[in-house]
């Protein structure tokens, strides 16, 4: 049986996803990757945007089904940028992640085949995990975007 090629496999431009700093009563939930090109690291939950969806639409839809939790978009956090090179220096994956502050509405994580795990974390216990590149400091501009909000 041959596998169809991976779309998201050496793209012709970043790939735009979207990705949830998801806030309640102190913590973050942060997710460890169940798949490359991030597998084993602590991120936050989120996904690629498709054609025809807003940001905030893309992003609770992601987060639905990563975790099933019920979110609202606050505002933007940050953004990141992923590029995975091959052994000749050609971008294998390139996206563009734009990283949201989101409130907590309801439910408890239920993971996708796409996580390995979820936890509840404060900010100084990401510096205990392994991690993406500058997860804490948008975690960080994600609490300060909702401290602004109150």
């Amino acid at each position: 049986m041959n596998t169809p090629p991976d779309p998201r496999a050496y793209p012709d431009r970043p790939i735009l996803a979207v990705s949830a700093a998801i806030i309640r009563d102190g913590r973050v939930l942060v997710a460890c990757r169940d798949r490359g090109p991030a597998l084993g690291l602590w991120t936050m939950p989120g996904g690629v945007v498709e054609g025809g969806e807003t940001l905030t639409e893309a992003l609770v839809r992601e987060i639905d089904e990563e975790t099933q939790l019920k979110v609202e978009p606050v505002g933007l956090a940050g953004h990141r940028e992923v590029i995975v090179r091959d052994a000749e220096g050609r971008a294998q994956r390139h996206f563009v992640i734009l990283c949201y502050a989101a409130r907590w509405i309801s439910g408890e994580p239920v993971l996708n085949e796409e996580l390995a795990d979820a936890r509840w974390v404060t900010p100084a216990e990401l510096a205990e995990l392994k991690t993406t590149e500058g997860l804490a400091v948008i975690v960080a501009a994600a609490f300060e975007r909702m401290a602004a909000i109150g």
